[in-house]
């Protein structure tokens, strides 16, 4: 039996090898010409977008081509900023069903120092998969346990993961639920209290000793060196974002007074799917939130059928600051249709765009490098045949980081491969 997995998990591997990208990618100078350029940050505009040297050096009408750049003609097309996923475990998984391809959970609780970007395969054939519809750039995070580890930024080109590595780094909290974890889960409501409040406990005595660590460090008194207490300081000094993963009324409630018993912390409040239901609590705390996913049916049976549809909309509207996440490994690629169900049930096209692209940026602080196209920022970008929210659209040219990146993953090369077939060998 351990043969035949060996030889099936062989098979798959030798299949993901000879699934990436066959044509490589183009660094240089580029000049996109013609095409309707969707900033988010400053409107839409017809104009031509100049790419040198990995930035966007020019935005405006009638640019010349520098000695050396590569035309493109992109009339009748779209520019867009590059969309992205603030929250995957993409790099980290690659076939759900085999334990071997799996680095997204360690054993234990708490792991702060578990970096996810140490873990990241740049050669996953999901990560092709996931860029040719446009997702340029993804938050790859670790779960499992109270404190999984550190999540990472990563762009998505790249053949090592420092190379990927795009400015973001925040430790990922599991905050307790305080409810019944399906309907699988038997413990009556006493038990669901004790395993709540031992929870906190918990929570309450790491984040002390994180705190008298960080202190013993400031005042350079001697302290034996500690890796989760070294990953936790910059947290608890305000350096690093806390994201705190939490989902049900009751509990984000809990979690926005938890934290603000915590001085210096920046928050950002992950997955928040009945948000919704707390708007005012939420805003007055003035968290952002990096929500989804959209394409999901509602966490209890008395919700309303589009719950998870208007949940980010609902925010929106309230003053929140709302990012969309996929919350995906496998089918990242569908951040798009997250956003566009997002837009059609009342957060609006406009902002659900935002949604995937400069909020994010700005909720992860590197909104001065992605997230809309302008002068200066990282050529993160595509040319599309029409709104990238609908499925029918078809992308065409794909920049990540001023590379040229080939509209090409192992779809589109057995799609090719099939579709100009021939009928077999003949028998002899």
């Amino acid at each position: 039996m351990k043969i035949y997995i060996n030889i099936v998990i062989g098979f798959l591997l030798v299949n993901v090898a000879l699934a990436q990208q066959v044509q490589k990618s183009e660094y240089g100078s580029f000049l996109l010409k013609g095409g309707t350029v969707h900033t988010v940050s400053g409107g839409n505009m017809n104009a031509d977008v100049l790419i040198e040297d990995g930035k966007i050096s020019s935005v405006s009408s009638s640019i010349t081509a520098p000695t050396g750049a590569k035309v493109i003609d992109i009339s009748g097309k779209h520019v867009y900023p590059g969309m992205i996923d603030a929250g995957t475990t993409l790099g980290l998984v690659e076939i759900s069903a085999v334990s071997l391809t799996r680095d997204n959970n360690e054993i234990g609780d708490v792991n702060p120092h578990v970096e996810a970007l140490t873990a990241v395969n740049p050669s996953s054939v999901l990560i092709p998969v996931t860029r040719v519809s446009g997702v340029t750039t993804v938050v790859t995070k670790p779960s499992g346990g109270i404190l999984p580890g550190t999540a990472s930024l990563i762009s998505l080109v790249g053949y090592t993961p420092d190379q990927m590595y795009s400015g973001f780094k925040g430790l990922v909290m599991n905050f307790p639920s305080s409810g019944k974890r399906g309907r699988w889960d038997r413990r009556s409501d006493e038990d669901i209290k004790k395993d709540f409040d031992k929870s906190m406990k918990n929570i309450s005595k790491i984040w002390e000793k994180a705190e008298a660590y960080s202190r013993m460090n400031a005042t350079e008194e001697v302290a034996d060196y500690n890796p989760e207490m070294e990953a936790m300081k910059p947290v608890v000094n305000g350096e690093r974002a806390l994201m705190l993963e939490v989902n049900a009324k009751k509990d984000i409630i809990a979690a926005i007074e938890w934290a603000k018993t915590k001085e210096n912390i920046k928050v950002i409040l992950t997955g928040v799917s009945e948000g919704y239901k707390v708007v005012e609590e939420i805003k007055e705390s003035g968290f952002p939130v990096i929500t989804g996913p959209m394409l999901a049916v509602p966490g209890r049976a008395e919700a309303a059928y589009d719950a998870s549809y208007t949940n980010p909309g609902v925010m929106q509207k309230a003053g929140i600051k709302v990012a969309i996440r996929s919350d995906e490994t496998e089918n990242v690629r569908n951040l798009p249709f997250n956003a566009g169900f997002a837009a059609a049930y009342g957060m609006g096209i406009e902002e659900a765009l935002k949604a995937v692209t400069i909020v994010p940026a700005e909720i992860l602080g590197v909104a001065d490098k992605y997230g809309s196209i302008e002068e200066g920022k990282m050529a993160s970008l595509f040319v599309s045949d029409g709104d990238p929210f609908e499925t029918k659209t078809q992308i065409t040219e794909l920049f990540i980081n001023g590379w040229m990146v080939p509209i090409e993953s192992r779809h589109t090369l057995l799609y090719d491969e099939f579709l100009e077939r021939s009928p077999g060998l003949e028998k002899k």
